[in-house]
């Protein structure tokens, strides 16, 4: 896992919760920024799911099968918020975003944890 990938990935997440915020706050649906910044996220979380897969070895990480559990589930959490915003005709479809963006901001530093412990 690359720090500079997971801190990228932290501050897109927090422009996706703001942005979310905003509009759930202003009444408003979600529109073509909310859609960007989930893009952006996406497009950061495979470029380090696929950096971390390569890089995977017989020490890190330690708990393999919980480490790819959250890779898989953090890479699948922004399509899913997409998907369900879109659905959504009211004004909360920001924060169903709001809601997705945090959890990715949690999972890519446990992410992180995960790979940095060895099972030594």
């Amino acid at each position: 896992m690359i720090l500079a990938l997971v801190v990228a990935a932290t501050v897109v997440a927090a422009l996706l919760v703001v942005a979310g915020l905003a509009s759930t706050l202003a009444r408003r649906r979600i529109g073509l920024v909310h859609l960007a910044l989930a893009g952006v996220l996406e497009a950061v979380l495979l470029v380090q799911a696929a950096l971390a897969l390569a890089g995977m070895d017989g020490d890190t990480p330690a708990d393999a099968p919980t480490f790819l559990g959250y890779l898989s589930g953090v890479v699948l959490i922004p399509v899913a918020g997409v998907l369900w915003a879109r659905s959504e005709v009211t004004r909360w479809a920001g924060s169903v975003l709001a809601v997705a963006g945090a959890s990715v901001g949690v999972m890519v530093w446990r992410l992180l944890e995960l790979w940095e412990a060895t099972g030594a």
